[in-house]
């Protein structure tokens, strides 16, 4: 993607004329409950260069922090040098809200160490006809992953001990299924395993981390910019005054 636009960065690809990453900071930023910002990325002096950071951050502090290599690792050192709660997305969710950040912080169940955010697919689809997502499909229901994560107490770290676990397994599938459970596999491939019986597996294999997971009713939250399809999708939704 950052060769196909020309940019220095996936981070820094613009849309609408502004670097995705920076979309992202002024929304977290213009959320009530986000005290402090830290962007995680390979190249921070890219960040610090950006012209209208300090706008974009509208005041709050901004760390910059080096990414470890892959999502999971950079998310799990992230979690053991700063601590918990730590609100996690993506540089890529470029129609990110500060309304959506919010909605998903205050609607967190009060016991849940780690929450995730999701869309059932008729909200997507019915925000964005045109987009093309990878949908979870459970017995109770289809979900795209919306690039909202909350880690809220300490616990929540063995959640990114075991995705790292799973991230390095990814082009071993028979042993990532092993770690995550032949029967838990078979029963979500032929569409038995509920959402709650998922949550409850991660939760165990875990350690025993109390999962959960926010429902949200802003479709256009599950839309990021992994293609040049998504970049010209989002630009048109951000064009067209009837999906704001």
């Amino acid at each position: 993607m950052a060769v196909a636009t020309g940019a220095l960065h996936k981070a820094l690809i613009p849309v609408d004329g502004t670097p995705m990453l920076l979309r992202v900071i002024a929304a977290l930023a213009a959320t009530p409950e986000v005290a402090r910002l830290i962007v995680c990325i390979e190249a921070p002096d890219l960040v610090r260069a950006l012209p209208g950071l300090d706008a974009a951050c509208g005041g709050k502090p901004l760390e910059l922090f080096a990414a470890q290599g892959s999502p999971s690792r950079s998310v799990s050192a992230a979690l053991a040098y700063f601590g918990t709660p730590m609100l996690v997305t993506t540089a890529d969710h470029a129609l990110l809200r500060s309304e959506w950040v919010s909605h998903f912080l205050r609607h967190q169940p009060r016991d849940a160490d780690a929450t995730v955010a999701l869309a059932r697919s008729d909200v997507v689809m019915a925000a964005a006809p045109d987009t093309k997502r990878t949908f979870l499909r459970f017995a109770d229901g289809h979900y795209s992953g919306c690039n909202l994560f909350h880690f809220a107490t300490p616990r929540a770290a063995q959640l990114t001990a075991l995705w790292v676990q799973v991230e390095a397994l990814r082009k071993q599938p028979l042993k990532m299924l092993g770690l995550l459970g032949f029967s838990y596999a078979l029963r979500y491939r032929f569409g038995q395993l509920t959402l709650g019986a998922a949550l409850a597996r991660l939760g165990a294999l875990a350690g025993g981390v109390r999962a959960a997971v926010v429902e949200m009713p802003f479709g256009q939250a599950a839309i990021d910019v992994d293609k040049m399809a998504d970049l010209e999708l989002v630009e048109r939704l951000l064009n067209n005054p009837s999906t704001r």
